[in-house]
């Protein structure tokens, strides 16, 4: 017996509703040909060269991978192609290239040859904590540990972290309009992207690499740590994040913390384009800021870093049809006009938003507002200063024609009477007059 959406618990039935109807809004088409006649229809600014990046990007670090070998690891562009090529994949993996070039320059980050590497800084992080802050705030943080505290810095950090983004732009795709889910592929990316290319050219050891080696200096031959997140592998017996770690691809990758710049720029973006869980995601942030320090992973200065780089990468890539009420709007249907569009209205604000705001107003004298004509010949009402300037409303209601219908007969309207009126002067009522004294 199939299942009825009413009948499911409400937040399950509005999520499963908008599962369906953003099914329903994809292109389902598997024919490379639609996506080369779009191509050819298609005309290219000076902001796409930045694809041009990512073609050299990709092909820089392909080459320097040596594993998958040669000619295994050609599979990897030549699937991204045939995804690119191909509308039903495609509408995802185009704007996911910022995501899919990071991914690459983080996992690749390994085959660097050592002798193009630049020098570690293991004094530089510590040294900068001490200036700024006073004090080494991440030592501070990690003298005292308990198994409590450990699962609460645990769950964001090395569980929840992995996942929150899937879970963002899931959100994104279900309940605002598919430009939302571009602008987080290109932001969330391009913002790991800088993340990683700088912490590949400023190596910086961790707060973890003090505590075990203190300030002797590193190469690049030493194993990565998992830090507090070693107390966890201990807890449920297993190895997971000491193997995880220890071959990670960028050891020394402290400075900026990714961690907390993903955090920020989830924060950021359900805080703007989901209001209403504004105080729960940024309770989420700073439990994330906290546990980078007491996991021994990241100093102050490295999670100030990484939110710092998340908020510019979200300001300069948020357009400005989002920094109004679009933000908030729901997805629209392809070919389907709301009905604002169909009727040429503005759409209301859903907060905040006053009386005036909606008061119709005239914008010529061909296009009068039958709200402010004024029932006798040749007079009309002021309008207020706040009016002016307004945009006109073409599409007035028939119903007004009828109010206070006696009373408009000088200025030529017909009352709801059972014989029509002639406004007064005109040939037609003189006439009238000529035949009712015969």
């Amino acid at each position: 017996m199939p299942i009825r959406i009413s009948s499911l618990p409400r937040p399950l039935a509005t999520v499963l509703t908008a599962f369906v109807a953003a099914v329903g809004r994809l292109d389902k088409s598997l024919s490379p040909s639609d996506t080369i006649a779009r191509l050819r229809q298609y005309t290219f600014t000076l902001s796409d060269s930045i694809y041009i990046l990512h073609i050299t990007l990709a092909a820089f670090w392909i080459t320097l991978m040596q594993f998958p070998p040669f000619p295994f690891k050609l599979v990897i562009p030549i699937l991204y192609a045939i995804f690119l090529l191909i509308p039903l994949t495609s509408q995802f993996f185009l704007p996911a290239i910022p995501v899919a070039s990071w991914i690459l320059t983080f996992y690749t980050s390994r085959f660097i040859p050592e002798s193009w590497r630049p020098s570690i800084s293991v004094s530089l992080l510590p040294t900068l904590e001490t200036v700024l802050y006073g004090a080494n705030v991440s030592d501070i943080l990690t003298r005292f540990t308990h198994p409590v505290l450990d699962i609460i810095a645990w769950l964001p950090y090395g569980l929840i972290h992995f996942v929150f983004p899937f879970v963002v732009a899931a959100f994104l795709w279900l309940f605002r309009p598919k430009q939302a889910l571009h602008l987080w592929a290109r932001t969330f990316g391009y913002m790991n992207l800088i993340g990683v290319i700088i912490q590949i050219l400023l190596p910086c050891a961790a707060p973890w690499y003090e505590l075990i080696y203190g300030l002797t200096p590193a190469n690049y031959s030493m194993p990565g740590s998992a830090g507090g997140l070693g107390r966890i592998d201990a807890l449920f017996g297993s190895h997971g994040y000491e193997t995880t770690f220890s071959n990670s691809p960028v050891v020394f990758g402290a400075f900026p913390s990714l961690h907390a710049g993903c955090a920020t720029i989830e924060a950021l973006f359900i805080s703007h384009f989901f209001p209403s869980m504004t105080k729960y995601i940024w309770v989420y942030a700073g439990v994330l800021y906290w546990a980078t320090m007491y996991l021994t992973h990241h100093y102050l200065i490295d999670v100030v870093s990484g939110a710092c780089l998340a908020t510019a990468c979200f300001y300069f890539f948020l357009p400005d049809e989002f920094r109004g009420p679009l933000a908030t709007a729901p997805p629209t249907t392809p070919g389907r006009r709301s009905k604002y569009d169909v009727y040429d209205l503005e759409e209301p604000r859903s907060r905040g938003a006053e009386v005036d705001d909606f008061e119709l107003s005239s914008a010529s004298d061909e296009e009068m507002d039958i709200t402010y004509r004024s029932p006798l010949p040749g007079q009309q009402q002021q309008q207020k200063p706040s009016e002016q300037g307004k945009k006109s409303h073409r599409h007035t209601a028939s119903i007004a024609s009828l109010i206070r219908a006696e009373e408009r007969v000088e200025d030529g309207w017909s009352p709801i009477i059972g014989s029509f009126a002639f406004p007064p002067g005109s040939p037609a009522a003189s006439r009238e007059r000529e035949d009712s004294r015969v």
